[in-house]
């Protein structure tokens, strides 16, 4: 404790990748967040895959002197990972080193920072097709917005209201929207069915902070759409990464705790609510399930798609400015033997299957 308050730092709490890529971006999006809160000592780790750790991170703050760490999840939207397994990380260090009080942030969610800069990676793949194709009217133009899917509805939903805004803000024909894994619809029947509305001209929007096997996967199955329907012309946008109105909403989040406005959606969250098709998950202790591949290390994303996702319940006690809490039975997706999906449509005929390298149907 400083004569002026506690010393504060920032801690970045990002999932982790085998994708090598993927963690240098994250790196860089630090860095950008580091550049923006030059008043405060600002450290990262990972929930699972890479190195550092989040525990690592939390130390290198403890031990610097810090009294008070403003952590934030670098995520796009609240799900699994954001609202139970971090919090559960960090509580747990907290309980650990009581001298030192950590506070939570919540996820980037629907922002119109994040919305400029999925507009102007849009445009970027706009121009850049008018330039090699012709130009192509926006009204004869889809926009096929990519999100990763979790088993959480309220994450889902967040990715068609991101999708609508783009759509009505650029006025393309039509817009609809698929998922990378665990809902549904995935990325090839989507694409499929958008093949089928006549538009000349779809642009392929994967909504991810980072490259990495699914982005890749995604992209793989445009092309393989795209070999299929030779008269449409598929169009791959680059997804969000260090875009500066990303790394600005980063710095706003850590301002929002010091502020008193951090406040997740709880009206839609189906570990408080009873949200159709997820009344069960309520109730359940928070805890984390990804300590059998914390810091395990990069290196070998086309080998392990560690694509999961998590059903959570929910503690009816929490103060969501602070901790999101919630308990869960785990559900991996990844190639372990852990295939118990608690995901009520698990057998829907779009899926919910994580893409493969294999599976181009599934």
């Amino acid at each position: 404790m400083t004569e002026n308050g506690p010393k504060i730092g920032v801690m970045v709490c990002g999932h982790g990748s085998r994708d090598e890529g993927a963690v240098r971006e994250f790196e860089s999006v630090a860095r950008g967040i580091r550049e923006r809160l030059p008043q405060y000592e600002v450290d990262s780790g990972f929930l699972e895959f890479a190195t550092p750790i989040i525990r690592t991170g939390l130390d290198n703050l403890r031990e610097a002197g810090h009294d008070l760490v403003l952590a934030i999840p670098g995520m796009l939207f609240a799900a699994g990972h954001a609202k139970n397994d971090i919090p559960s990380v960090l509580r747990t260090y907290e309980a650990q080193n009581p001298e030192m009080k950590i506070e939570y942030g919540r996820e980037l969610g629907i922002d119109t920072k994040l919305i400029k800069a999925a507009a102007d990676r849009i445009q970027e793949a706009v121009d850049q097709a008018n330039k090699e194709n012709g130009e192509m009217p926006i009204s004869e133009t889809m926009l096929m917005v990519v999100g990763r899917g979790a088993s959480d509805p309220d994450a889902n939903s967040n990715v068609n209201k991101v999708m609508r805004l783009l759509w009505e803000g650029f006025g393309f024909g039509w817009g609809e929207v698929c998922y990378s894994g665990v809902t549904f619809p995935l990325v090839q029947p989507g694409l499929e069915h958008a093949a089928k509305l006549g538009y000349k001209r779809i642009i392929v929007f994967p909504y991810f902070l980072f490259t990495g096997i699914l982005v890749k996967r995604i992209y793989d199955y445009t092309d393989t759409v795209a070999v299929a329907h030779p008269d449409i012309d598929f169009v791959k946008a680059p997804y969000l990464s260090d875009h500066p109105q990303v790394l600005d909403a980063f710095a706003d989040r850590v301002q929002e705790i010091l502020d008193g406005a951090n406040v997740m959606n709880c009206k839609l969250c189906k570990y408080r609510e009873q949200v159709l098709g997820f009344e069960a998950e309520i109730g359940l202790p928070q805890e984390s399930h990804h300590h059998h591949v914390e810091g395990i290390g990069t290196g070998t994303a086309d080998d392990h798609s560690h694509d999961h996702d998590h059903s959570h319940g929910h503690s009816h006690d929490h103060d969501h400015s602070h901790s999101h809490g919630h308990g869960h039975s785990h559900d991996h997706g990844h190639d372990h033997d852990h295939h118990h999906h608690p995901y009520p449509h698990a057998d829907h005929p779009l899926g919910p299957v994580t893409m493969t390298k294999d599976e181009k149907n599934s």
